[in-house]
Protein backbone atom coordinates (compact mmCIF):
# COMPACT_ATOMS: atom_id res chain seq x y z
CA UNK A 1 0.00 0.00 0.00
CA UNK A 2 2.68 2.74 0.72
CA UNK A 3 4.37 1.99 -2.19
CA UNK A 4 1.48 1.90 -4.29
CA UNK A 5 1.08 5.34 -2.83
CA UNK A 6 4.46 7.42 -3.01
CA UNK A 7 4.26 5.83 -7.20
CA UNK A 8 0.88 7.24 -7.18
CA UNK A 9 2.32 11.19 -6.00
CA UNK A 10 5.28 10.81 -8.10
CA UNK A 11 3.39 10.32 -11.03
CA UNK A 12 1.00 13.23 -9.82
CA UNK A 13 4.67 15.45 -9.59
CA UNK A 14 5.71 14.38 -13.19
CA UNK A 15 2.47 15.07 -14.97
CA UNK A 16 2.48 18.40 -13.30
CA UNK A 17 6.17 19.38 -14.37
CA UNK A 18 5.81 18.45 -17.92
CA UNK A 19 3.36 21.44 -18.89
CA UNK A 20 5.04 23.50 -16.63
CA UNK A 21 8.25 23.08 -18.60
CA UNK A 22 6.29 23.63 -21.91
CA UNK A 23 4.80 26.96 -20.76
CA UNK A 24 8.04 28.35 -19.52
CA UNK A 25 9.03 27.96 -23.23
CA UNK A 26 9.24 30.88 -25.58
CA UNK A 27 7.31 30.57 -29.13
CA UNK A 28 8.05 32.55 -31.57
CA UNK A 29 6.42 33.58 -34.87
CA UNK A 30 8.64 34.72 -37.28
CA UNK A 31 8.39 34.71 -41.19
CA UNK A 32 9.31 32.01 -43.35
CA UNK A 33 12.08 33.68 -44.95
CA UNK A 34 14.15 33.85 -41.85
CA UNK A 35 13.37 29.93 -41.14
CA UNK A 36 17.70 29.59 -41.02
CA UNK A 37 18.88 32.74 -39.41
CA UNK A 38 16.40 32.41 -36.17
CA UNK A 39 16.86 28.76 -36.38
CA UNK A 40 20.62 29.50 -34.80
CA UNK A 41 19.49 32.57 -33.06
CA UNK A 42 17.26 29.92 -30.91
CA UNK A 43 19.89 27.51 -30.57
CA UNK A 44 22.18 30.32 -29.18
CA UNK A 45 19.84 31.88 -27.28
CA UNK A 46 18.86 29.05 -25.23
CA UNK A 47 22.89 28.13 -24.78
CA UNK A 48 23.46 31.49 -23.31
CA UNK A 49 20.35 31.73 -20.99
CA UNK A 50 18.58 28.37 -20.57
CA UNK A 51 15.39 29.63 -22.00
CA UNK A 52 14.00 27.07 -24.32
CA UNK A 53 12.21 28.01 -27.46
CA UNK A 54 9.94 26.77 -30.24
CA UNK A 55 9.41 28.73 -33.57
CA UNK A 56 6.80 28.65 -36.08
CA UNK A 57 7.49 29.58 -39.70
CA UNK A 58 4.88 30.48 -42.06
CA UNK A 59 3.79 33.96 -44.34
CA UNK A 60 3.57 36.85 -42.28
CA UNK A 61 -0.17 37.14 -42.91
CA UNK A 62 -0.93 33.60 -41.71
CA UNK A 63 1.04 34.10 -38.48
CA UNK A 64 -0.77 37.44 -38.08
CA UNK A 65 -4.36 35.65 -38.44
CA UNK A 66 -2.91 32.95 -36.10
CA UNK A 67 -1.86 35.51 -33.32
CA UNK A 68 -5.51 37.14 -34.30
CA UNK A 69 -7.09 33.63 -33.63
CA UNK A 70 -5.42 33.16 -30.21
CA UNK A 71 -2.30 31.30 -31.21
CA UNK A 72 0.08 31.01 -28.23
CA UNK A 73 2.76 33.56 -29.80
CA UNK A 74 5.56 35.47 -27.38
CA UNK A 75 7.54 37.03 -30.57
CA UNK A 76 5.87 38.06 -33.67
CA UNK A 77 8.71 38.59 -36.89
CA UNK A 78 6.66 40.06 -39.66
CA UNK A 79 8.26 40.65 -43.26
CA UNK A 80 6.56 43.72 -43.57
CA UNK A 81 5.17 46.71 -41.85
CA UNK A 82 1.56 46.01 -42.92
CA UNK A 83 1.07 42.38 -40.92
CA UNK A 84 2.58 44.37 -37.74
CA UNK A 85 -0.16 47.09 -38.44
CA UNK A 86 -3.06 44.84 -38.60
CA UNK A 87 -1.83 42.83 -35.29
CA UNK A 88 -0.93 46.38 -33.47
CA UNK A 89 -4.30 47.75 -34.71
CA UNK A 90 -6.14 44.72 -32.99
CA UNK A 91 -4.27 45.20 -29.73
CA UNK A 92 -2.14 42.38 -30.44
CA UNK A 93 1.34 43.17 -29.87
CA UNK A 94 2.99 45.27 -26.61
CA UNK A 95 3.44 48.56 -29.60
CA UNK A 96 6.90 50.21 -27.06
CA UNK A 97 8.46 46.58 -28.11
CA UNK A 98 8.24 47.03 -31.27
CA UNK A 99 11.26 47.62 -33.21
CA UNK A 100 12.03 47.72 -37.45
CA UNK A 101 15.21 45.09 -37.10
CA UNK A 102 16.19 43.70 -40.83
CA UNK A 103 16.20 44.64 -44.36
CA UNK A 104 16.29 42.73 -47.77
CA UNK A 105 16.22 42.68 -51.42
CA UNK A 106 14.48 41.02 -53.57
CA UNK A 107 15.87 38.87 -56.69
CA UNK A 108 15.07 36.78 -59.63
CA UNK A 109 15.95 33.39 -59.74
CA UNK A 110 16.44 30.42 -61.85
CA UNK A 111 17.14 26.79 -61.35
CA UNK A 112 21.37 26.63 -60.75
CA UNK A 113 21.53 24.34 -64.26
CA UNK A 114 19.31 27.29 -65.89
CA UNK A 115 20.57 28.86 -69.40
CA UNK A 116 19.14 32.09 -68.36
CA UNK A 117 21.96 34.59 -67.69
CA UNK A 118 22.51 37.79 -65.71
CA UNK A 119 19.47 39.65 -66.21
CA UNK A 120 18.70 43.81 -66.45
CA UNK A 121 16.08 44.61 -64.40
CA UNK A 122 14.73 47.80 -65.54
CA UNK A 123 11.98 50.16 -66.48
CA UNK A 124 10.05 48.07 -69.63
CA UNK A 125 11.81 44.80 -68.15
CA UNK A 126 9.63 41.35 -69.87
CA UNK A 127 9.65 38.98 -67.36
CA UNK A 128 6.77 37.21 -69.36
CA UNK A 129 8.68 36.99 -72.19
CA UNK A 130 12.07 36.26 -70.39
CA UNK A 131 9.96 32.80 -68.85
CA UNK A 132 8.68 31.73 -72.79
CA UNK A 133 5.32 29.75 -72.15
CA UNK A 134 6.02 28.75 -68.82
CA UNK A 135 4.94 29.83 -65.56
CA UNK A 136 6.74 32.38 -62.65
CA UNK A 137 6.75 31.73 -58.98
CA UNK A 138 5.64 34.27 -56.58
CA UNK A 139 4.51 34.16 -53.30
CA UNK A 140 1.07 34.58 -53.18
CA UNK A 141 0.76 38.46 -54.47
CA UNK A 142 -2.47 39.51 -52.46
CA UNK A 143 -0.97 38.82 -48.96
CA UNK A 144 1.99 37.56 -48.88
CA UNK A 145 5.21 40.28 -48.31
CA UNK A 146 7.29 39.00 -50.77
CA UNK A 147 4.53 38.23 -53.26
CA UNK A 148 3.57 41.96 -52.51
CA UNK A 149 6.81 43.51 -53.33
CA UNK A 150 7.22 41.18 -56.00
CA UNK A 151 3.91 42.31 -57.45
CA UNK A 152 4.58 46.45 -56.71
CA UNK A 153 8.17 46.18 -58.29
CA UNK A 154 7.00 44.46 -61.56
CA UNK A 155 4.18 46.97 -61.56
CA UNK A 156 6.65 50.10 -60.97
CA UNK A 157 8.66 48.28 -64.34
CA UNK A 158 5.71 48.43 -66.58
CA UNK A 159 5.62 44.15 -66.11
CA UNK A 160 2.90 43.00 -64.14
CA UNK A 161 0.54 42.88 -66.65
CA UNK A 162 2.19 40.29 -68.75
CA UNK A 163 3.24 38.49 -66.13
CA UNK A 164 0.42 38.13 -63.86
CA UNK A 165 -1.16 35.16 -66.18
CA UNK A 166 1.84 33.03 -65.78
CA UNK A 167 1.78 33.59 -61.76
CA UNK A 168 2.57 30.75 -60.13
CA UNK A 169 1.37 31.57 -56.54
CA UNK A 170 2.53 30.03 -53.37
CA UNK A 171 1.69 30.05 -50.06
CA UNK A 172 4.92 31.26 -48.74
CA UNK A 173 8.35 32.77 -49.98
CA UNK A 174 10.15 29.20 -49.09
CA UNK A 175 7.47 27.26 -50.93
CA UNK A 176 7.87 29.57 -54.33
CA UNK A 177 11.40 28.86 -53.66
CA UNK A 178 11.22 25.34 -53.90
CA UNK A 179 9.43 25.93 -57.27
CA UNK A 180 12.41 26.82 -58.79
CA UNK A 181 14.85 25.28 -57.23
CA UNK A 182 13.20 21.79 -58.40
CA UNK A 183 12.60 23.16 -61.64
CA UNK A 184 9.04 23.35 -61.48
CA UNK A 185 9.14 26.61 -63.15
CA UNK A 186 12.25 28.30 -64.60
CA UNK A 187 12.06 31.79 -62.47
CA UNK A 188 11.25 33.05 -60.05
CA UNK A 189 10.93 36.11 -57.21
CA UNK A 190 12.07 35.69 -53.90
CA UNK A 191 13.93 37.60 -51.27
CA UNK A 192 18.08 37.50 -51.55
CA UNK A 193 18.25 35.69 -48.03
CA UNK A 194 16.20 32.68 -49.88
CA UNK A 195 18.61 32.65 -52.78
CA UNK A 196 21.57 32.32 -51.11
CA UNK A 197 20.05 28.96 -48.65
CA UNK A 198 19.45 27.35 -51.58
CA UNK A 199 22.01 25.32 -53.48
CA UNK A 200 19.79 24.53 -56.62
CA UNK A 201 18.56 28.12 -57.48
CA UNK A 202 20.93 31.08 -58.66
CA UNK A 203 20.00 35.00 -58.57
CA UNK A 204 19.78 35.85 -62.53
CA UNK A 205 19.07 39.62 -61.71
CA UNK A 206 18.68 42.07 -59.09
CA UNK A 207 15.15 44.46 -58.60
CA UNK A 208 16.57 48.25 -58.17
CA UNK A 209 15.61 49.32 -54.51
CA UNK A 210 13.13 52.27 -55.56
CA UNK A 211 11.25 49.98 -57.60
CA UNK A 212 8.89 48.76 -54.69
CA UNK A 213 8.64 49.39 -50.68
CA UNK A 214 11.52 48.90 -48.73
CA UNK A 215 11.87 45.12 -47.37
CA UNK A 216 11.15 46.01 -43.87
CA UNK A 217 10.89 42.78 -40.92
CA UNK A 218 9.47 44.57 -38.00
CA UNK A 219 9.54 42.52 -34.73
CA UNK A 220 7.50 42.91 -31.06
CA UNK A 221 6.57 40.98 -28.39
CA UNK A 222 2.90 39.81 -28.29
CA UNK A 223 0.57 41.41 -25.70
CA UNK A 224 0.28 37.76 -23.97
CA UNK A 225 3.55 37.22 -24.09
CA UNK A 226 5.67 35.49 -21.23
CA UNK A 227 7.95 37.89 -19.35
CA UNK A 228 11.64 36.18 -20.69
CA UNK A 229 10.42 37.45 -24.50
CA UNK A 230 11.81 40.38 -23.43
CA UNK A 231 14.90 38.96 -22.76
CA UNK A 232 14.60 36.92 -26.28
CA UNK A 233 13.70 40.47 -28.28
CA UNK A 234 16.97 42.01 -26.68
CA UNK A 235 19.16 38.93 -27.83
CA UNK A 236 17.46 39.53 -31.41
CA UNK A 237 18.97 43.24 -30.83
CA UNK A 238 22.40 42.43 -29.91
CA UNK A 239 25.63 42.26 -31.50
CA UNK A 240 25.67 38.32 -31.53
CA UNK A 241 22.26 38.19 -33.57
CA UNK A 242 23.32 40.63 -35.67
CA UNK A 243 26.18 38.72 -36.71
CA UNK A 244 23.87 35.48 -37.87
CA UNK A 245 21.62 37.37 -39.73
CA UNK A 246 24.03 39.65 -41.55
CA UNK A 247 25.90 35.81 -42.10
CA UNK A 248 22.75 35.00 -44.09
CA UNK A 249 22.10 38.06 -46.07
CA UNK A 250 19.83 40.25 -43.78
CA UNK A 251 20.67 43.72 -43.79
CA UNK A 252 20.65 44.72 -39.64
CA UNK A 253 18.90 48.21 -39.61
CA UNK A 254 19.74 49.39 -35.90
CA UNK A 255 22.26 50.09 -34.09
CA UNK A 256 23.15 46.12 -31.96
CA UNK A 257 22.03 47.00 -27.95
CA UNK A 258 24.89 44.55 -26.73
Amino acid sequence: MPIRFISTILLALLSFAGPASAQDALTVFAAASMKNAVDDINAEFTKATGIKVSASYAASSALAKQIENAAPADIFASADLEWMDYVAQKKLIKDDTRVNLLGNKLVLIAPKDSKIGNVAIAKGFDLAKLAGGERIAFADVRAVPAGKYAKAALESLGSWAAAEPKAAMAENVRAALALVSRGETPLGIVYETDAKIDPGVKIVGTFPEGSHPAITYPVAVTATAKPDAMKYLAYLRSQNAKIIFEKYGFTFLIRPTS
